[in-house]
């Protein structure tokens, strides 16, 4: 087939008008094409142009060789590529015990796929609870403020995102990436996820993808257990041999691959007390900044706001300061809500959340700057730990107790005055949001730097920083605070000790954290023999 990019079509278009412009593309007779399949849609909304979709098109045509010959040097007009995942060839290495994967993030349920399918009967431990009974737990937190430190917006089956809004965009090429939008399609994802310029699944469809991903894991023979906290590493003569969870239960394991998602503080430290050399992490900590979605809607396509095709406008912006921190929107949920998504008693964090239709009334994101290691407390390698912790705590206290927050709207923020009310852009927070001001919160230089740089990200969104809209916070789970050194190989200097994922600092988004996850299953693939029969066809 022939990959043809950058095809425009009328936001109004049927597949008869993206046949036409792919034909035209080409210079050929509409009749010369057989078949056609969307690869990847993006819309252009930029302004002085109509907004339109653009396309990435895969196309069946007689005589393909004569048509690639003649279209020779265009470099839209190319042969498909062929970029099928193919997992490496089996190792024949013993297995001292089988892998034990800790972690059911994407990172941990990827590589818990792959090595359950290849006949390794991987055992999954997860701090906190299953699917269903997160679920659960969350609607005590969110309803009435009763914390699971366990069970929570970052512990518990398929990991932080599962309470998200399930984006799958990425800057990786990697082909894994394929890999990993079939697998979750498979599992009951949208359909479009594998063509969406910015894919979602929405937080209702993922708990319903994650459950049917277990299942999987548990038909090619892998074990997933609960509750099971990992509290130590077995280590013998430089290498690892086991884990041990809570109440002193010791695991055996042929190897370890830790995906603990970047929120498992506890386990960091325990880490460090086992010698590992750890490594403090730069990050993003800001807040969430909400505007009504129709007023994102009108920004972002104008006199096409609220067409049916377009669904609701999302945005991405950044700036740079003169200092060179980056001030940047991260996680944005159109149609979404802001989350209580602590894990600690007496702190507050926050997180955004959409479901797949994306239909509530205000947008969101994280509005965050860029900090590292000059800003931190000291110079261990759990400072950005105890800097995410201070913040948490302040944000705590700030709000009154409770999990409450505090609230901002932006023209009080920039008139640097604290705010007695909000307007027409009211919180979406589940737990209460107290008027007040969010900058007594942060420190000094994130707070400066987001009012540095709000009229800047107001050029390039029209009412981006309009007064009305709202700031809470605070947000400071953006990426792990913490680095674990590792090898080409995804190999730490603990021998068979496999650090993957958000959590090791490799990863940043469900899509990375999995394609980094099954990077370090591979290894444990092509070193050690399965424990049982692999069937190619799997």
């Amino acid at each position: 087939m022939i990959r043809v990019s950058s095809v425009r079509v009328s936001v109004d278009g049927d597949e008869d008008d993206v046949r036409r412009c792919v034909a035209e593309r080409m210079h050929l007779p509409a009749e010369r094409i057989r078949t056609l399949r969307i690869v990847r849609r993006s819309i252009d909304a930029r302004r002085r142009k109509m907004t339109m979709f653009v396309l990435v098109v895969d196309v069946e045509v007689r005589d393909e060789s004569i048509v690639l010959g003649a279209l020779a040097g265009d470099p839209d007009i190319q042969p498909t590529p062929s970029d099928r995942y193919t997992p490496p060839a089996c190792g024949t290495a013993i297995l001292s015990a089988r892998p034990v994967i800790v972690g059911t993030g994407p990172a941990g349920l990827f590589a818990g796929l792959l090595l359950a399918r290849m006949g390794y009967r991987p055992l999954l431990l997860e701090r906190g609870d299953s699917l269903e009974r997160r679920v659960e737990s969350l609607a005590r937190f969110w309803g009435a403020g009763r914390l699971d430190p366990e069970s929570n917006v970052q512990f518990g089956e398929g990991g932080a995102g599962t309470f998200s809004d399930g984006k799958l965009t990425t800057r990786t090429k990697d082909p894994r990436c394929e890999r990993v939008t079939q697998e979750l399609v498979q599992a009951g994802a949208p359909d479009e996820v594998a063509w969406s310029w910015r894919p979602h699944v929405g937080t209702d469809r993922l708990r319903s993808v994650i459950r049917q991903m277990r299942t999987t894991l548990l038909e090619h023979g892998a074990e997933v257990r609960f509750n099971a906290t990992v509290t130590d590493l077995v280590i013998e003569g430089g290498r690892v041999t086991g884990v041990e969870i809570g109440g002193g239960e010791r695991i055996p394991a042929g190897a370890v691959l830790l995906a603990i998602g970047h929120s498992a503080r506890d386990t960091f430290a325990m880490l460090q007390r086992r010698g590992m050399e750890l490594a403090p992490k730069p990050f993003a900590v800001g807040v969430r900044i909400e505007h009504l979605q129709a007023d994102v809607d009108r920004a972002q396509y104008r006199e096409l706001a609220g067409h049916p095709r377009l669904g609701p406008a999302s945005y991405q912006l950044a700036w740079q300061a003169p200092s060179g921190r980056g001030v940047y929107t991260f996680c944005m949920c159109p149609g979404g809500s802001v989350v209580a998504a602590a894990s600690e008693q007496g702190h507050v964090v926050t997180n955004g959340m959409s479901l797949h239709a994306r239909d509530g009334r205000n947008a969101n994101s994280a509005l965050v700057v860029t900090v590292g290691p000059e800003d931190f407390p000291d110079a261990s390698p759990l400072a950005g730990i105890a800097f995410q912790r201070q913040l948490e705590r302040l944000a705590f206290e700030t709000g009154g107790g409770g999990h409450a927050t505090v609230g901002q709207t932006v023209g009080d923020f920039m008139a640097m005055r604290p705010s007695a009310g909000f307007g027409k852009v009211q919180p979406t927070y589940q737990l209460a949001v107290r008027p007040g001001d969010i900058a007594g919160v942060l420190p000094g230089v994130v707070a400066a730097s987001i009012r540095e740089a709000l009229p800047f990200l107001d050029q390039r969104m029209r009412g981006f920083a309009m007064p009305e809209a709202l700031l809470t916070g605070v947000e400071t789970r953006t990426s792990s605070p913490v680095r674990m050194p590792r090898d080409a190989e995804c190999e730490s200097p603990i021998a068979g000790l496999f650090p993957a994922g958000e959590g090791a600092g490799y990863a940043g988004g469900i899509v990375s954290a999995a394609v980094d996850g099954m990077r370090a299953a591979e290894t444990i693939v092509s070193r050690w023999a399965p424990m049982v029969k692999f069937n190619p066809s799997d």
